[in-house]
């Protein structure tokens, strides 16, 4: 029953779709969009609900994610009118690949196929902590059948260019070591981040900007390579950073105002002892 209420609404979701986007009395806004003008509202979609995820607003998590959803049906409503694929494409593309990277499980014929018969499950059902391994060897599979067809295959390969940059260069750095190319213990790569702290250190003290730039990526990269190795996720390191600045900056704000002061109009040393009162009352 569940499923086929599924069904329906995201049938009449795409129906929606594909009434707001007719030239015949469809929506003016609707109709100007394209891929490219709606990438950043995906990317704006995903964040909010991460947001909601982590505040566990369990109220606002649906309606997130229906916003998401949104973006899916909306991009495959522009590709179906240029005659590329449609949302069943996507959905198919997605089960299949699912399928692939989950031998060790059965698959009736409500995810097969009526048509097909049950799917024989790997032998040896991997515990968890085998499982990442085996979803890993189940992409370079995949990669190796791309490269047969001329597609970028190497280790690299997949990883999105567009990515927070802090999560692409973790993506990155791990692709390399499970080929081989890591620090054999962490030390080596806390040593890494050190060494591009001294070259950045050069560079800040000849004042040039692009070489400045370099050397700070090295040093963020070299830090997100640490994560990775620490098995952190390196945005949420950030993001966790961001809030708890955010959280002690308003609350040094607050202290003031019920004095009738602003930050602009006190010293730094005021303001520095104010954060420190702030940091030992938070934590």
């Amino acid at each position: 029953m569940a499923e086929q209420q599924a069904a329906y609404e995201i049938t009449r979701l795409a129906a929606l779709m594909a009434r707001l986007r007719d030239p015949n009395g469809g929506c003016p806004w609707d109709l100007e969009q394209t891929p490219q003008t709606l990438a950043p509202y995906a990317i704006e979609e995903a964040y909010e609900v991460l947001d909601a995820i982590q505040r566990q607003d369990w109220q606002a998590f649906p309606d997130e994610l229906g916003d998401l959803l949104l973006q899916v049906v909306y991009q495959a409503q522009l590709a179906r009118e240029a005659g590329q694929f449609n949302l069943a494409t996507v959905a198919r593309m997605v089960t299949e690949k699912m399928i692939r990277r989950h031998p060790h499980v059965t698959f009736g014929p409500d995810v097969l196929g009526t048509a097909q018969k049950p799917n024989t499950p790997t032998p040896n059902t991997p515990d968890t902590a085998a499982l990442p391994g085996q979803w890993e060897a189940l992409k370079e599979q995949e990669r190796k059948t791309l490269a047969k067809s001329g597609k970028p295959s190497g280790a690299l390969a997949g990883v999105a260019p567009m990515l927070p940059a802090l999560l692409r260069a973790s993506k990155i750095a791990g692709r390399a070591a499970r080929v081989g190319f890591d620090w054999p213990e962490v030390a080596g790569v806390v040593a890494k981040v050190h060494e591009e702290m001294e070259e950045f250190a050069v560079e800040m003290a000849s004042g040039n900007k692009a070489r400045m730039q370099d050397e700070l990526g090295d040093v963020l990269f070299s830090i997100a390579s640490l994560a990775r190795r620490l098995e952190l996720d390196p945005e949420a390191c950030l993001r966790q950073a961001c809030n708890k600045f955010t959280r002690r900056f308003e609350a040094v704000e607050a202290k003031l105002a019920t004095q009738g002061l602003s930050m602009q109009d006190r010293p730094v040393e005021e303001l520095d002892s104010l954060w420190q009162q702030v940091k030992r009352e938070q934590g």
